[in-house]
């Protein structure tokens, strides 16, 4: 038997195919998202007067920013999962919500204010912001890193980072809808702080877990 024919052979006996890193992923997204969504329920609950939020676009803004976040942050974390993957050319998507605060920041401004600006930017649930999106981001964090490790990212502590992005924004759509402060400077600093938090847990830990 010649090596290439042996080589055919050997694919051949091996029927067991790993799992897609995507697939994985999407699994333990949606496992560990009952707990997240547990923590909300205990400790948050959607705020009051949802129905009447609904018809402000600045309530609906915020889940368009928390998507925008999370939703690339799937596509990139999933591309820089691969070994010879590198983030030029994808970085962009992760500016995505960037635009949409910088444009509802300016419309809100171009608006007769409803109040000081100090008052929006601080608004009234700035601690609780700062506490519940790194909590409910936990169990998203472990089930995202679980699923990169199906892959072989060559940047354990960057994809890690992402893993974070991906679990603070999922955290974040759900935290928005309890929280009443609905201003994008709110938003830009409050959500931002809260990522940033879940983003650095997500590169230390990954920087271990994800190395291979």
């Amino acid at each position: 038997m010649d090596t290439d024919q042996l080589i055919r052979s050997l694919a051949a006996d091996n029927t067991h195919r790993a799992p897609r890193v995507g697939a994985v992923l999407t699994m333990a997204l949606l496992v560990a998202a009952p707990l997240s969504i547990l923590v909300f329920a205990t400790f948050l609950g959607v705020r009051p007067d949802v129905m009447t939020a609904m018809h402000n676009p600045f309530f609906d803004m915020k889940f368009a920013v928390t998507l925008s976040l999370a939703i690339p942050a799937i596509i990139v974390s999933l591309h820089l999962s691969r070994p010879e993957a590198l983030l030029r050319g994808w970085g962009w998507l992760l500016l995505l919500p960037v635009g949409l605060l910088a444009v509802a920041i300016g419309s809100e401004a171009m608006m007769a204010p409803a109040m000081p600006m100090t008052m929006r930017l601080m608004g009234k649930n700035s601690r609780v912001c700062l506490v519940a999106i790194p909590a409910m981001s936990l169990p998203l964090l472990a089930g995202a890193l679980f699923g990169l490790r199906h892959g072989a990212p060559s940047r354990p502590a960057l994809a890690g980072a992402l893993a974070g992005l991906v679990s603070a924004g999922l955290a974040a759509t759900l935290y928005a809808s309890h929280c009443t402060d609905d201003s994008p400077l709110f938003v830009a600093t409050w959500y931002t702080l809260a990522t940033a938090v879940v983003t650095a847990i997500g590169a230390a830990v990954g920087a271990k877990v994800l190395r291979y």
